[in-house]
């Protein structure tokens, strides 16, 4: 059920998505649980690497991590865990996300633009994750 922290929530990954040095897309992610945000992320390359997303031909690097799986690999070096809790995505979470959103224990995923592609909110309802879509609000 959508409520007022779930928007705000939402907002909050928007402008977190601003940090991100890529030229094409944007995405930001939190992790929210116990209405504590213990996570957050945006898409970008990995640490140590040039803040360079796109090649000379405007296509993203293959090694650019998307905003969910930065927010995820963050908790995995912190000491909370997200067992149970939502991540807000701006963007629609591919296959790959997907898998590591189950993988984390994330039991709900709330996101503010569909893709074309829908086969990671496919594999995300097939494991029992309960996703959302809340369009962001301009």
């Amino acid at each position: 059920m959508t409520d007022k922290f779930d928007k705000r929530y939402m907002r909050m990954a928007t402008i977190w998505a601003e940090n991100s040095y890529c030229e094409r897309r944007k995405v930001g992610a939190l992790v929210v649980k116990d209405k504590m945000i213990i996570s957050d992320g945006y898409n970008g390359t990995p640490s140590g690497f040039e803040n360079v997303c796109e090649d000379e031909n405007n296509v993203t690097k293959p090694y650019v991590l998307h905003a969910e799986a930065n927010a995820i690999t963050k908790i995995a070096r912190s000491n909370n865990n997200s067992e149970g809790a939502t991540l807000y995505v701006t963007a629609s979470p591919c296959i790959e996300c997907a898998k590591l959103i189950i993988q984390a224990g994330i039991k709900r995923v709330v996101y503010g633009e569909k893709y074309r592609l829908t086969d990671g909110i496919d594999l995300l309802e097939r494991a029992g994750v309960k996703v959302e879509y809340l369009p962001i609000e301009e």
